[in-house]
């Protein structure tokens, strides 16, 4: 049973890593380049295939199974980012400056984000904890001060 969350943590962790290398690798220039060539290419053959239906069935089919797969893994990479600029955003927010630990947790995968993100959160809540007992401590301070006073 312990086995499990092993090995899907190192099938999510490979798939985020195939999906930051594909994603990044789409984005390039010369990712473009090859696929304008394939498509020239593709064109260029049109004449030596008569401009038959299985000519034509080549592009379309090419074209359909890379755009299907672009879709997830776009998508996976984009989630991990935006997940990874959330809890960037939280921990400045909670504490007015970043840690560097959080420098390149992008690379995480979304379970690790969403340990982190609440791992956050209780911090959070704590230090908001402490903020009201520390004004609850003052401001009985300052009622002993004004007693002993008068």
């Amino acid at each position: 049973m312990q086995d499990r969350p092993n090995s899907s943590h190192r099938v999510a962790r490979f798939f985020a890593t195939v999906a930051n290398a594909t994603s990044q690798a789409a984005g390039r220039a010369s990712t473009f380049v090859l696929a304008c060539v394939v498509i020239i290419v593709w064109a260029i053959t049109g004449p030596l295939f008569g401009f038959s239906d299985t000519w034509q069935l080549v592009i379309n089919t090419g074209t359909t199974i890379v755009t299907f797969l672009m879709v997830f893994l776009i998508q996976n990479s984009q989630n991990r980012d935006s997940a990874a600029i959330q809890v960037k955003l939280d921990e400045l927010i909670r504490t007015g400056a970043a840690h560097n630990s959080f420098v390149g947790i992008e690379h995480l995968t979304a379970e690790e984000l969403e340990d982190l993100r609440t791992l956050c959160e209780k911090r959070a809540k704590a230090a908001a904890v402490g903020q009201r007992t520390e004004r609850k401590v003052a401001k009985r301070a300052r009622k002993a001060v004004e007693n002993a006073t008068s």
